[in-house]
């Protein structure tokens, strides 16, 4: 980015600070003075739930009434390498229409099939990389260079957060990180005032590093005005500048959240209805519905973008099913289908659906092949060649499906959407235009799309 140069005594931080703007902010503005006059943000938050292992999405969301037909048949799809099994698999789950769009959804998501009329159905996305790892940071940066910021940390770099006390970025988990571990969702090459913060309530403390460690309040407060007292001796040409600068930031922030968490993360205000929507006190549930709960909590209070994971299955890793697909799918969707169902109600009642984007999805999906590690128990292989996700609330068109994969669920063949295509389409949601948002690195202006990438504007409302 270029620096900034200002007259008289003005330093760049003393700047930020009389002009009360952020780095996203002055981001923002220059991006937001060059863009496209048609982009209009409809969204100021996104709750992103990372179906981490890739769901099957002809056992969720996809129905292909034709893999019971040629259940047993041997059909060579072309898959590369380990991945080319060849026997195809029926869904072992049933299949039903719901709602006023007549949406099918499987039977192991009763309580979501009760929101399909809220819900925008891609059914058509596809992805380049068929391991875990790249899969992750692809789905979460748009290249399978690490290093590089997650949708997470572009939008906070280039809007900012609304909340003062709370990071812009947070990700709520458990004991058990994605494949290729949580830093593929980081900041990369941006300031580490844009990297997230994560919850992980299997601890005995959600946020690690919360304690004071001065022996008094009054002796931090102290010591963080001699923190700013010394960086206004940097000039704002010292490279160490925006270094000090994140530095001092974080640690406001942290001062903060020592306060904010604890009321953040007390549930006694919620009334025994709310706790009930979300599945609280359940065993199945309880663990995911109190990240959902939080998710809400967190975007009232002006965070700009929540990162979920889901819980992990004892015999399974989330929803990598390589063998006994029908046991662990049902059972993953046990843990997630009533507190998302319920975090969708919860965000429509209090009117912050509208201007929440909801993303469910994982990194790829699978085959319509059974995988046969496990004769009597089958799973189904990696496949990124044509997969589902979906969006709701935040500007996109309710009750829709869009694009279809093929009639064996194989492979994206009307209206493909691409990684880039959904980042492009996130982006244009909140008011960004996607070519626009760049960061100067490594010789060029980098971006999430990289050089690809087209708005879905047939989902936008």
């Amino acid at each position: 980015m270029n620096q900034f140069k200002f007259p008289g005594i003005y330093g760049r931080r003393a700047f930020l600070e009389q002009s009360a703007l952020g780095i996203g902010s002055i981001a923002w503005w220059a991006m937001a003075s060059r863009a496209e006059p048609t982009i209009k943000a409809r969204c100021k938050h996104l709750i992103y739930l990372y179906m981490d292992g890739g769901p099957s999405q002809v056992d969720t969301f996809d129905y292909k009434p034709r893999l019971a037909v040629d259940h047993g048949k041997t059909i060579d799809f072309n898959l590369p390498g380990r991945f080319a099994t060849k026997f195809v698999m029926n869904s072992p789950f049933k299949f039903q229409q719901h709602g006023e769009s007549g949406a099918w959804v499987s039977e192991i998501f009763p309580n979501l099939s009760k929101c399909v009329d809220e819900i925008c159905f891609i059914k058509s996305m596809y992805a380049k990389h068929m391991e875990h790892p790249s899969a992750n940071i692809y789905m979460a940066t748009g290249t399978v260079m690490r290093g590089h910021p997650s949708i997470g940390s572009w939008l906070t770099y280039g809007l900012g957060s609304e909340s003062k006390d709370l990071p812009g970025y947070i990700v709520l988990t458990d004991k058990v990180e994605p494949q290729g571990g949580l830093n593929l969702f980081g900041q990369g090459f941006l300031s580490s005032s844009h990297r997230y913060s994560v919850m992980n309530f299997t601890r005995p403390q959600a946020m690690t590093d919360l304690t004071r460690q001065e022996s008094t309040q009054e002796l931090q407060v102290e010591k963080l005005k001699l923190l700013k007292k010394l960086s206004s001796f940097g000039s704002s040409q010292d490279p160490s500048a925006g270094t000090w600068e994140s530095i001092i930031k974080n640690y406001e922030l942290g001062f903060q959240l020592q306060s904010a968490v604890p009321d953040l993360l007390s549930l006694d205000g919620e009334s025994v209805e709310t706790r009930n929507l979300y599945g609280l006190g359940q065993p199945d549930t309880d663990q995911f519905g109190k990240r959902c709960l939080i998710a809400r909590r967190l975007i009232e209070k002006g965070v700009r973008v929540v990162t979920l994971f889901p819980p992990t299955h004892p015999d399974g890793n989330r929803w990598d099913q390589h063998e006994a697909l029908a046991d662990l799918h049902r059972a993953n969707a046990r843990y997630v289908d009533q507190p998302i169902a319920g975090l969708l109600k919860d965000l429509r009642s209090r009117g912050l659906l509208d201007e929440t984007l909801v993303v469910w999805g994982g990194e790829f999906g699978r085959t319509p092949t059974a995988e046969l590690n496990n004769r009597t128990k089958p799973g189904r292989e990696h496949n990124p060649f044509g997969f589902c996700m979906w969006l709701a609330g935040g500007g996109v068109k309710p009750g829709i499906s869009y694009g279809a994969t093929d009639e064996h669920g194989y492979r994206a063949v009307t209206q493909p959407v691409s990684v880039h295509d959904l980042h492009a389409t996130i982006l244009a949601l909140f008011g960004i235009d996607h070519t626009r948002l760049t960061f100067r690195y490594d010789g060029r202006d980098q971006r999430l799309t990289d050089v690809y990438g087209k708005v879905v504007s047939d989902i936008i409302a």
